[in-house]
């Protein structure tokens, strides 16, 4: 009987045994529901959904974004290459050597002097060096005779005169001339404690003046001024015009007011400005007659430079504020 018994728990034991090898997962483990599964798998189709539709417009936005900066960016190699098949090499020269080479005067502070350390600067100095990166190429700053600007370009010593250079009608006879990129007049310098205080007060007075400068045309355009000037002096620069108004050996300086400006800032309480002036100006640069590619290379890229706001920022460091007016 025992035997009997024993067997039985035997079976039973193994029966157990082999019922739970046999258990399926689902009956050992928590599984999702039909329910479950279903949304899952619409998540997971809508995920991908989404990624692959946001890819092309991202794709779009960001070649929308590369046109748009391409079109803002002037193309100077194939405008020199188009000028050259018509006849003017002149910007594909000065690509095709790395620069160009700008006449100054390194004598005319703020547009373009000599720094305490005998370095070139200058708004126009910076302005000429940031439209020579935005073309890809270098400046060469090269000072200059002033009274001899128009035949150092016409003689190929330099590519532009670009350092306060006013438009006039007789300059704009000689050279080809950009549009106005700043405004300047004409006016004149005596030292604080002097007695004249008008125009009219220098009738008899010796007067300082740049050879070659606009100052000198502001005062021959005024022939009843020029008549009554005691002397008329020439001077090479206007330092050292100033320094001879300083000394008391001329009374007075005709000059641009940007550089009048500049002096008294530097000299306060030595020197004031008459409140009448003598002709207001513009400033441009000069070119060969011949070379309109060149010309029109550059005001492409002062039109970028006013755009990303380049110019704007050199205005307001050498003036205060953007004085520009391309």
């Amino acid at each position: 009987m025992k035997r009997i018994l024993t067997l039985c728990l035997t079976a039973l034991l193994m029966l157990a045994l082999v019922t739970g090898c046999s258990s399926t997962p689902s009956e050992t483990a928590e599984t999702a529901s039909p329910e479950q599964s279903a949304d899952a798998a619409a998540a997971e189709t809508a995920a991908a959904s989404e990624e692959a539709s946001t890819e092309p417009a991202q794709e779009a936005e960001t070649s929308a974004e590369a046109a748009s900066e391409s079109a803002d960016t002037t193309d100077f190699t194939t405008m020199a290459e188009e000028a050259a098949a018509s006849g003017d090499s002149s910007l594909s020269d000065v690509l095709e050597k790395g620069y160009f080479i700008m006449g100054l005067d390194d004598s005319f502070p703020p547009m373009g002097f000599r720094d305490e350390n005998g370095e070139l600067a200058g708004f126009d100095v910076e302005l000429a060096q940031a439209l020579a990166a935005e073309m890809g190429i270098e400046v060469q700053l090269q000072p200059i005779d002033w009274k001899a600007k128009e035949l150092e370009l016409d003689g190929g010593n330099i590519d532009v005169i670009w350092n306060g250079y006013t438009i006039t009608p007789e300059r704009l006879e000689a050279v080809l001339m950009s549009d106005p990129y700043m405004k300047n007049e004409q006016v004149v310098v005596v030292p604080a404690d002097s007695d004249i205080k008008t125009l009219a007060d220098l009738a008899g007075k010796k007067v300082a003046v740049q050879d070659g400068s606009s100052a000198q045309d502001a005062i021959a355009a005024d022939e009843e001024l020029a008549a009554s000037l005691g002397e008329q002096v020439d001077f090479r620069d206007n330092v050292t015009a100033l320094m001879d108004v300083s000394s008391g050996q001329t009374d007075a300086l005709a000059v641009d007011s940007v550089v009048a400006n500049y002096y008294l800032a530097q000299r306060p309480g030595e020197f004031v400005v008459l409140e009448e002036t003598l002709a207001p100006e513009e400033y441009g640069i000069g070119f060969r007659k011949a070379d309109q590619a060149l010309h029109d290379a550059f005001a492409a890229a002062l039109k970028q430079m006013r755009d990303d706001g380049t110019a704007a920022e050199l205005s307001t460091k050498w003036f205060g504020q953007d004085v520009t007016t391309f």
